[in-house]
């Protein structure tokens, strides 16, 4: 199967600009149409390791990102995402198409995927078990996740939305580009100094953002499951040492249940996937200050 890498950068804009691409992302298919270069070079950048579908697969989403026809195409340009041709949220500037993409097809699936329990949660693998990160915005959720993967041995299985199957209770991967924010960007130049970065992008809502390329060999096995383990609610505090402050069942419950896009969605199947989930996972609150100790912890789990 072709893959993202097996297209030129000028052939891949090509593509985009005209009948768009079939990008596979784990179990979704997301045809993607764009003629701006800066969703080209991300693309190309981040995405070199993923297959492209045929042209006549069926899609899950499809997904363009154009300038809006008005005058703001010349003054302070914009970009606009349309979802099934419908434009579904405000225009942003110009310089924000890429992580635009990114938002975007994470709402696609984590408003759309309700065949899984999703949880707003990072979840990375080592040994078949995988460890469930729930967090708020600016806890260092996203840069523990990046060490993991980048110097832990870790298999990257999502940086931000955690699928569990209704049937099975296990995870089902979807490796795409780990957002940092901010501060985070540096420390992970820093820490995983081989990590493909994209060029950072100021001003977006969430401050400064930057992508790191999932590992290829994560998204080779986009296809394999994992069996849920531990759920860890990281926070980073600086020069905090460790704590791991064990949860009870009712307390991981909830807070997961807080965390999930589609609980209440689901109803009795939302509530048994999540209770099964807590029957079968080690809960615990996670305070970190640096990054290597926080791997060591997480290799003691592993072990």
């Amino acid at each position: 199967m072709l893959t993202i890498a097996s297209l030129s950068r000028a052939a891949l804009g090509e593509q985009l600009a005209g009948p768009g691409i079939r990008l596979r992302t784990g179990r979704f298919t997301t045809c993607l149409r764009s003629p701006l270069p800066g969703v080209a070079d991300g693309i190309h950048l981040l995405y070199g390791a993923y297959p492209l579908a045929d042209a006549t697969a069926f899609a899950d989403f499809h997904l363009d990102l154009v300038r809006p026809a008005s005058l703001r195409r010349w003054l302070r340009p914009q970009v606009t995402l349309l979802y099934d041709g419908r434009s579904m949220f405000k225009p942003l500037p110009l310089d924000q198409a890429f992580p635009m993409f990114e938002w975007g097809l994470n709402w696609c699936v984590s408003s759309r995927a309700n065949r899984y329990l999703i949880v707003h949660a990072a979840v990375v693998e080592k040994n078949g078990r995988a460890a469930i990160l729930p967090a708020p915005p600016g806890s260092g959720k996203s840069t523990l996740c990046a060490a993991l993967v980048g110097r832990g041995g870790w298999r990257l299985l999502s940086d931000e939305l955690t699928l569990l199957r209704l049937d099975d209770g296990l995870v089902h991967p979807l490796p795409r580009p780990i957002s940092l924010k901010n501060a985070s960007i540096g420390v992970i130049r820093d820490y995983v100094p081989d990590s493909v970065m994209s060029r950072p992008v100021t001003d977006t809502v969430k401050g400064t953002v930057a992508h790191v390329r999932a590992p290829a060999a994560s998204v080779a096995r986009a296809g394999d499951t994992a069996l849920p383990a531990w759920v860890v609610f990281p926070r980073y505090e600086a020069g905090a040492a460790i704590t791991a402050e064990p949860l009870t069942r009712a307390d991981t419950f909830m807070q997961l249940a807080q965390n999930s896009f589609n609980y209440s969605v689901l109803g009795a199947e939302g509530f048994t996937a999540l209770a099964d989930l807590v029957d079968r996972v080690d809960g615990c609150r996670f305070r970190y200050g640096v990054l290597d100790d926080a791997l060591a912890f997480f290799d003691s789990l592993a072990t």
